[in-house]
Order: C-alpha cells, then sequence, then structure tokens
C-alpha cells in the first residue's frame, strides 16, 4: 500500500503543513514534534517526491477560497473584489464550492494544504470548531469574509444592527404586521442574527413578535417562495415580510403576485444584500445593501499583509451597510 502526506499527518496527529515543514525543513518545528513526524514517515515509508518537495519550498502565489454557494449572486460579487486584489499582488485563485457540508470543506481544506496554497479565504457563515481547529494549526494564513471567530481575522458587517435596520424602516412606513423569512437557524452570522435584529425592532417599538410569522428560508428562490406562499395561508396575514435575502426576497414577491396581491399596497417587501438582480425585478426590491465587492478587496488585502509579513493592527474589519430604497415597500 502506498501512502501520502495525508496518512503522515493523521499518524502524526499533525497538520499537513507541519509535515511538509519537517520534509522540506522550510521552517522550524518543534523537536518532539519533528520527531513524531519522522517516526510516521519512518513506519509507514512514506518517500515523498524530490520534484515535488523542490517546489514546496518556494512560495506558490496562489490563494484558496471557499464558498458555500457560488450560485447565490452574493459571493460572485464577493470573489471579484477577491480576484481584483490578489491579480493585482499577482496571486492565482482556486475555488471551491462547499455547500455548507462539513465534510465538503474540510476535504477541500486538507486539498488547500495539500497543494501549498499560500493563503484561503473562507466564506461559509458557519465556521465548525473542527474546520477552526484545522486553520489554526495550518501554515499559511487564513481570513474570513461574512463569518467570524475569535481566533481568525475577519471582514464582516454587523448583521443584527442592520436587520434592526431594515425591519425599523419598514415599522417607520406604518407597518405593525411584519413578518419575516430567516436565514438557516444554524447559521449563526446570517441566520440567527438577523432574526436577533428582527425581533429588536419589534421589541424597541412596542410590538410582540408571532412565531407563526416567522419562516425559515434557506437562502433560495425557492425558500423565499415557499416562505412566502407559507405566510399567505394565515388567517392574520402580515402587511409586510423582511427577507434575510434578496434571492429568497425574490422568491417571496413571486409568491405574493401569483396571490394575486399587489407589492407594496397590500404586503411590502424587503430584502438584504442589495444583489444585481434586485434592480432589476418589477416591482423593484427594497433592500439592505452589503458591500459585497469591498469585502472581498479588504478581505484579499488583509490577508496580504499576513502573507507579507506586515504587521496587522485590527483583523476584525467591520464594513457599514446601507438600505436601498425601491418600488417593492
Amino acid at each position: 500500500m502506498k501512502f501520502n502526506i495525508k496518512d503522515v499527518a493523521k499518524k502524526a496527529n499533525v497538520s499537513i503543513s507541519t509535515v511538509s515543514r519537517v520534509i522540506n525543513q522550510s521552517k522550524p518545528v518543534q523537536s518532539k514534534t519533528k520527531e513524531r513526524v519522522l517516526m510516521a514517515i519512518e513506519e509507514l515509508g512514506y518517500k515523498p517526491n524530490a520534484i515535488a518537495r523542490s517546489l514546496k519550498v518556494k512560495h506558490t502565489q496562489s490563494i484558496g477560497i471557499m464558498v458555500p454557494d457560488i450560485a447565490n449572486q452574493f459571493y460572485p460579487e464577493v470573489v471579484r473584489g477577491i480576484e481584483d486584489v490578489a491579480n493585482m499582488y499577482e496571486y492565482t485563485i482556486f475555488l471551491c464550492n462547499t455547500d455548507l457540508d462539513d465534510d465538503k470543506e474540510l476535504k477541500y481544506f486538507s486539498g488547500m494544504e495539500e497543494k501549498q496554497v499560500d493563503g484561503l479565504i473562507f466564506m461559509g457563515n458557519i465556521l465548525t470548531d473542527r474546520l477552526a481547529r484545522e486553520m489554526k494549526k495550518a501554515d499559511m494564513p487564513v481570513v474570513l469574509i461574512g463569518s467570524d471567530h475569535p481566533d481568525l481575522p475577519s471582514v464582516t458587517i454587523d448583521n443584527t444592527l442592520a436587520a434592526r435596520k431594515a425591519v425599523e424602516y419598514l415599522l417607520d412606513k406604518g407597518h405593525r404586521g411584519v413578518a419575516v423569512i430567516t436565514g438557516k437557524m444554524k447559521d449563526p452570522m446570517m441566520g440567527r442574527a438577523r432574526l436577533k435584529g428582527y425581533r429588536e425592532a419589534l421589541e424597541k417599538a412596542g410590538i410582540n413578535w408571532k412565531s407563526e410569522w416567522v419562516v425559515e428560508g434557506g437562502y433560495r428562490f425557492k425558500s423565499g417562495y415557499e416562505g412566502a406562499r407559507q405566510l399567505m395561508m394565515l388567517e392574520e396575514r402580515p402587511t409586510a415580510i423582511f427577507v434575510a435575502s434578496d434571492e429568497m426576497a425574490i422568491g417571496a414577491m413571486r409568491a405574493i403576485l401569483e396571490k394575486g396581491l399587489q407589492i407594496p399596497q397590500d404586503i411590502a417587501v424587503v430584502g438584504f444584500d442589495n444583489i444585481d438582480m434586485s434592480g432589476k425585478v418589477y416591482p423593484s426590491l427594497t433592500t439592505m445593501g452589503q458591500p459585497m465587492y469591498e469585502m472581498g478587496a479588504i478581505g484579499m488585502r488583509l490577508l496580504t499583509k499576513y502573507l507579507q509579513g506586515e504587521i496587522v493592527n485590527d483583523n476584525k474589519v467591520v464594513l457599514n451597510f446601507e438600505l436601498t430604497e425601491r418600488e417593492s415597500s
């Protein structure tokens, strides 16, 4: 049986990059750790390829990007920002689509390590403890965009405050029956945080929120469509819906119009993200916009600082958001 570097890392209980450092003598490794790696190499009979070794001691000028769903219109704009800055610094990018699958994320991360990418940008909203541990062990810098972790640099917005402002906008329009189609509730940054903002806005206005007016979605058109259909079947129908992503909001508007209702006369809709399509649908969608391109560009610039050994004084970047008012409200 032929063993590879992953097998060595697993047997020695270290990261792939640590095994690489021992083999290539590229960076210092603690003596006990080095001993474990060498023992694992000997026991498995692992023979690293000489050509591969010569390449791995150098920078690869490559960056890995992990996104949960590239079909979601939010992510291509972020990736565009990453790519433009990466090109300025002559980095090539490798893109992986994880589908918010924990096993896929770990597999792709391991693959990035094995290919010796210089750094990684992770967009997943849900960063599992297991993956976070692997990231902290790895011999490459990692920057999060749209998610957060106390031990890793990140670029985000204040999702709770942004959602609260979106709902307050509807309340200022005179709506008192405001429903919400949320993101996934296992998602702390986009799901639970935006629901929290919704609840805070109602509580501040002295309005009791109703559990039947809270529908969990999944960020895609279909979940917004089905969520709005569910709300339309209620005996007491809301007069406005805050939707936690634009793609879901566009699906919700389709369901409302199919019901024979008018937007915003019968039901107002406010989305979240300000993707390009939100200004092109009819009626055009009022939405709380994230600076998607800037998130990508700033995230990549933050990563280059680590790659170039610059001093990073603030590795938790929180960007502004802005409501764009259109026909749906």
